[in-house]
């Protein structure tokens, strides 16, 4: 008979919170990446297996979305009320929205492996 191993319990904390502090969404211990964006194979601290896990590129396009939203709005309001030069309009605002889309990266990307833990997305069993 073979004995199936299962993942530990999950820990009582907020998978959102975790995920936002890019830390494990199960137990909320160990880091949740190797590298800036490669998540790690298993948490160092519960076990837990990220393999599973896939957000592919779901975390890229909201980040996207509201970095560029909140750009493009706030040029849009700085051009209304003062009408600067174009080039520095785009002086200020590509720097802006290229660090606000690495800088919520990460976090964007832990939040969404935590979702996709809390719904179980991606574990069901195959047969």
């Amino acid at each position: 008979m073979d004995v199936e191993t299962k993942d530990p319990a999950p820990a009582r904390i907020d998978p959102i919170r975790a995920g936002l502090l890019c830390r494990c969404p199960n137990c909320g211990q160990g880091p949740l990446y190797a590298g800036f964006l490669k998540v790690v194979d298993r948490c160092e601290a519960c076990g837990f297996d990220y393999s599973r896990l896939n957000t592919g590129d779901g975390a890229a396009i909201f980040i996207m979305q509201i970095a560029g939203g909140l750009v493009v709005f706030s040029a849009l309001a700085v051009m209304i009320a003062w009408n600067p030069p174009i080039w520095l309009l785009l002086l200020v605002s590509l720097p802006l929205v290229a660090g606000l889309s690495i800088g919520l990266m990460r976090p964007g990307k832990g939040v969404m492996i935590a979702l996709q833990m809390r719904n179980k997305a991606g574990q069901h069993d195959h047969v």
